[in-house]
């Protein structure tokens, strides 16, 4: 089954200050052992919020087109990874690795519908 672990990180957080060459090598490390134990299929980290374009529906069926996130929010995506786990526990268990290489909360989800039988 395919998993999204989401890192979440504050809107004030600062990646120069808080992610040192400390916290690189060990996300460095976590992705290593990802690959090694053949669960990696993607990762990704994003900009932050205020580089995001938001495409909203209206109730016309128009969609409208604006700069910013489509949420208001205290916290956003940072960053992600998708993984094929052989069971809820076994991403639960890289889920918390990579909140602890990363120092932030992250969030664990498996993928609905046909991405799972991929």
């Amino acid at each position: 089954m395919k998993y999204l672990i989401a890192i979440h990180r504050p809107n004030d957080f600062a990646h120069e200050d808080m992610l040192g060459a400390e916290v690189r090598e060990a996300i460095d490390r976590v992705n290593d052992e990802m690959v090694a134990a053949g669960v990696r299929l993607f990762v990704g980290g994003l900009y932050s919020p205020s580089s995001a374009t938001s495409i909203r529906l209206q109730s016309n069926g128009d969609a409208t087109v604006s700069e910013g996130p489509y949420l208001e929010a205290t916290d956003y995506v940072d960053g992600l990874w998708v993984l094929e786990c052989k069971t809820k526990a076994d991403a639960i268990e890289w889920g918390r690795k990579a909140a602890l290489a990363c120092r932030g909360s992250v969030e664990v989800r498996p993928f609905a519908g046909a991405a799972m039988k991929e």
